[in-house]
């Protein structure tokens, strides 16, 4: 049959391109086990601090009780069905240094416990005698809603235990910085910035690519042009199509009532130092491609990488290396739109400055520096080094 003959024919021209249906087959499954490691095979546990100040009281028995110790405890043994635990309570040294983490997202919401916590538990508050913890977060994070409910739930459990029925008690809830005025459409624009950033990745890659195809790095060759004078002059015109695009996004985000709480500057300086290290990413690829069409496959995956692991699209883990100094360094730092994601939401959503994102300006920098020297190694290795 003549379409048996097809199958054949395409059969065998696929196999001749095995790179292709490897991305094809492997991509999936290759972001199941990434995801499986990242959630630990089971669920995501979400970080939580608690600033206990509760004063214990004494009681006629001779004991005491200790709400403050006893919420901390209870946040702890939150789990799920298969006993991973849901929250990972940490307790701060103070307020500014809680205050840090959830802006750097290193931690979903704060608990505060009042120094009367277990005071007015018992009925001898003053004023309003019911007893109260305060939940403070980033209310653009979508990490911080599960984080307070299930923090709530521990509440509800030691409130309960300490009066021997459910009683009412108050919650109060602090938006950190601008956070609670910010509406659902502008808490998306950060992430579609960074979106708008990560696509210069086909563009470099298949730029590069073309070039290739078409010969005119043979022709180049003679003139005695180097690796890094190839790229730069391609990076150059990415860099300007990549700044183009994102104040074109911030333009018609700014025209549909998005209003940035911090400098605009401040955010153009992260989305162009973003561009820059989307752009060496590209560079890599390409070293890897001599056809459009292989460019084009091939950048799909770091694509997946850099929009899924980075939070751009839905918050993940932050699985954490090791800390310096304040900052935590994840695992997926390597990635620079995870440090855009950050710092975009710190300007655009929270009011932060130039100084508040001198951290992810710092791995920008050197992720962008990184990323262009191994795409000039690799692309002088595999493009023009003399056969």
């Amino acid at each position: 049959m003549r379409a048996l003959s097809v199958v054949r024919k395409t059969l065998v021209e696929q196999l001749r391109d095995p790179w292709s249906l490897v991305l094809a087959v492997s991509t999936a499954p290759f972001f199941v086990v990434l995801y499986f490691l990242i959630t630990g095979g089971g669920s995501t546990t979400y970080p939580v601090m608690v600033l206990d100040h509760d004063r214990p009281i004494a009681l006629a028995d001779g004991s005491e009780l200790a709400a403050g110790r006893a919420v901390v405890a209870a946040m702890a043994e939150v789990k799920y069905s298969n006993g991973q635990p849901m929250l990972r309570v940490s307790e701060p040294a103070d307020r500014a240094a809680a205050d840090a983490a959830l802006r750097d997202r290193d931690a979903s919401a704060l608990v505060i416990v009042p120094a009367d916590f277990s005071a007015r538990l018992l009925g001898r508050g003053a004023g309003d005698a019911r007893a109260g913890v305060t939940f403070v977060g980033d209310l653009s994070n979508a990490s911080y809603s599960i984080a307070m409910m299930m923090g709530l739930l521990a509440v509800d459990g030691v409130v309960s235990q300490a009066v021997g029925a459910e009683a009412p008690y108050r919650v109060d809830e602090e938006a950190l910085g601008s956070s609670g005025a910010r509406t659902e459409f502008e808490n998306y624009v950060p992430g579609l910035l960074v979106i708008s950033i990560v696509l210069l990745l086909f563009t470099a890659a298949m730029a590069v690519a073309r070039e290739v195809e078409a010969g005119t790095l043979s022709r180049l060759k003679l003139t005695r042009m180097s690796a890094f004078d190839f790229l730069f002059g391609v990076s150059a015109v990415q860099f300007a199509i990549g700044v183009l695009g994102m104040l074109a996004t911030f333009g018609v985000a700014v025209a549909l009532g998005f209003r940035s709480q911090g400098p605009i500057a401040a955010a153009i300086v992260v989305g162009c130092m973003t561009a820059l290290g989307v752009i060496g990413v590209g560079l890599v690829v390409a070293c890897f491609a001599r056809t459009v069409t292989r460019a084009f496959l091939a950048a799909n995956l770091p694509f997946m990488l850099l929009m899924f692991l980075s939070g751009a699209v839905f918050p993940l883990p932050k699985p954490v290396l090791f800390r310096t100094g304040a900052h935590a360094v994840g695992l997926f730092d390597f990635l620079p739109p995870t440090h855009a994601v950050v710092a975009f939401n710190k300007i655009l959503s929270l009011g932060a400055s130039f100084g508040d994102v001198a951290w992810e300006l710092g791995w920008l920098t050197a992720l962008s520096a990184l990323y262009f020297a191994v795409g000039v190694w690799l692309f002088h290795r595999t493009h023009l080094r003399a056969t």
